[in-house]
C-alpha cells in the first residue's frame, strides 16, 4: 500500500504543475504495429498542427526575428501551403508517406518509435527530432547535415528509407497538376508549382511551429504556484548537481530558459560500443570523400556508419558518435530517447548520464562523469523536465508520466547505484584510424 500510495501522490503532484487544459489538447497511444512492408498511417492533422501564435508566454521574439531569414516567406499563403505540402503522401515515392509520418502533431511532431519508418516500412537507424521549436537550431538533423529547414526538408523527400521520391523533381510532379496546388503556388509565391518552392513553403510552416506557455514559462515569469517544489529542485539541480546545463544550455554559467540546447554536438556514450567505430570511420572518411550530400543523408539513415554522428559531416575523429543536443521541451511526450531510441522514460535517461555511462568510449565528452545522484533527486529532475510540457500536450504528458512513473518503481535498466556514486574512471585515449 505504501508503495501505491507514493505512486498516486507523486502522479498527483505532478498534476498541480501543468497548465489548464487548452482546447485541442491530446492523449497519445502507443504507435500502431505494423506488417512487413508497410509503412506507418499517414496521421491527421487536428488542432494540434495548426500554427502557432506568438502570443505565448516564454515566446522569446527577439531570438525569433534573429533566426528569420529577412527573405523567408511569412505569408498566410505561404504558410497554408506549406501545412498541406506537410501532409500530403503524394510527395513520396508510392503515395504512403509524407512528412507528417515521422513528425506528428498528435505527438509533438514526432513518431513515437525508437528509429524512424518510412517508405515500404523500411527502418531508419535514427529517431525522429521534434520539429516544435526547430527554427531555433543552428543545424538540423542529429548530425547537423542540414543548415536550413529549406534543406531540411528536402533530404527526406528522396532519402530511399524515408520518402523515396527519385528526385525533388520527382515529387513535384506528383502535385502539378493539381489545380488547388496550382492556385496556391500561384497565391504564395506568384508563380507556378516548383521544387524551390514547395521547400521554402515547408519551411515556412515549420517556422511557425513554436512550443511556449509552459507551467515553466509561467514559473520563470514570476508565477510561483505554477511548478511544484520536485520541479523547482529539479530545476536547480539541472544548474547544477545533474550537470544538464552543460549542454543544455548556451552557456555553462547563465540559465537558459527558452531552448535548452547549446547547439553543439557530443558523444555521450549511446551505442558506441555495438559497433567497430574505428574501422567504420575510416570507411565512410573513403566513402564520402567527396562530400556528396545524398550519400552522406543515405548513410545517415540506411547504414551502420550512423552511429558515427556528427563525424559524417566534419570528418573530424573528435567527432566520432557525437551528435546534436536536442531541445528539452515537450521531452515527455517525445519519446523514445536519444538519437537512436534506445532510452525508454527519462528515468532511464537520467541513469544513463548518473553513472556517466560510456566510460570506456574513447571519444566521450569530457563532461560525462557519475553524479552520485539519489533517487529523490532524480525524482525532481524528472519532474522539472515535465514541467517544459506545452498546454497542447497536457493531457498526454499526464498519462505519459504516469506510465514512466509506473515503470521507474520496478524497472530501471540503466540504474548503476555503485557507479552513480563512484570516481570517474581513467577514459581510454582513441585509437588511431
Amino acid at each position: 500500500m505504501r508503495a501505491k500510495s507514493f505512486v498516486a501522490l507523486l502522479f498527483l503532484s505532478h498534476l498541480a504543475i501543468a497548465a489548464s487544459p487548452a482546447n485541442g489538447e491530446t492523449g497519445i497511444s502507443p504507435p500502431p504495429a505494423l506488417e512487413p512492408g508497410k509503412a506507418p498511417p499517414l496521421p491527421g492533422q487536428g488542432p494540434p498542427a495548426a500554427p502557432r501564435s506568438p502570443d505565448q508566454l516564454g515566446f522569446p521574439a527577439a531570438l525569433t526575428a534573429a533566426v528569420t531569414p529577412p527573405a523567408t516567406p511569412r505569408t498566410p499563403a505561404a504558410i497554408a501551403l506549406g501545412q498541406k505540402l506537410f501532409f500530403d503522401g503524394r510527395l513520396s515515392g508510392d503515395g504512403t508517406v509524407a512528412c507528417a509520418t515521422c513528425h506528428d502533431p498528435a505527438r509533438a511532431f514526432t513518431d513515437g518509435r525508437s528509429v524512424s519508418i518510412g517508405i515500404l516500412g523500411r527502418v531508419g537507424q535514427r529517431n525522429s527530432p521534434t520539429v516544435l521549436n526547430a527554427l531555433y537550431n543552428k543545424t538540423q538533423f542529429w548530425d547537423g547535415r542540414a543548415t536550413t529547414l529549406e534543406q531540411q526538408a528536402a533530404m527526406p523527400i528522396t532519402n530511399p528509407f524515408e520518402m523515396g521520391s527519385t528526385s525533388l523533381a520527382d515529387a513535384v510532379s506528383k502535385i502539378a497538376g493539381d489545380g488547388d496546388y496550382q492556385a496556391q503556388f500561384k497565391l504564395a509565391f506568384g508563380r507556378g508549382v516548383n521544387e524551390q518552392d514547395m521547400l521554402r513553403a515547408i519551411a515556412a510552416y515549420e517556422r511557425t511551429l513554436t512550443s511556449f506557455d509552459s507551467p515553466f514559462d509561467h514559473f520563470i515569469a514570476g508565477d510561483g504556484e505554477a511548478i511544484n517544489g520536485e520541479a523547482k529542485r529539479g530545476w536547480e539541480l539541472f544548474n547544477t548537481k545533474a550537470r544538464c546545463n552543460l549542454c543544455h544550455a548556451l552557456s555553462a554559467d547563465k540559465r537558459d530558459v527558452n531552448t535548452f540546447t547549446d547547439n553543439e554536438f557530443h558523444n555521450i556514450g549511446i551505442g558506441i560500443l555495438r559497433h567497430q567505430v574505428g574501422p567504420l570511420a575510416q570507411q565512410a572518411e573513403h566513402e564520402l570523400a567527396q562530400g556528396h550530400p545524398p550519400a552522406l543523408d543515405t548513410a545517415a539513415i540506411t547504414s551502420e556508419m550512423s552511429v558515427l554522428g556528427r563525424f559524417l559531416v566534419t570528418k573530424r575523429p573528435a567527432d566520432i558518435a557525437a551528435f546534436k543536443t536536442p531541445d528539452l521541451r515537450n521531452v515527455l511526450v517525445t519519446g523514445p530517447y536519444f538519437h537512436d531510441g534506445s532510452m525508454q522514460t527519462l528515468w532511464d535517461v537520467v541513469d544513463h548520464y548518473n553513472k556517466g555511462d560510456g566510460l570506456t568510449d574513447p571519444w566521450l565528452d569530457e563532461d560525462i562523469q557519475p553524479l552520485a545522484m539519489t533517487e529523490p533527486e532524480i525524482d525532481d529532475l524528472v519532474a522539472f523536465l515535465a514541467s517544459l510540457t506545452s498546454a497542447p500536450y497536457k493531457k498526454a504528458a499526464d498519462e505519459e508520466f504516469a506510465r514512466q512513473f509506473a515503470v521507474s518503481r520496478t524497472d530501471r535498466p540503466q540504474r548503476d547505484i555503485a557507479r552513480a556514486f563512484g570516481p570517474k574512471p581513467t577514459q581510454p585515449k582513441p585509437p588511431p584510424f
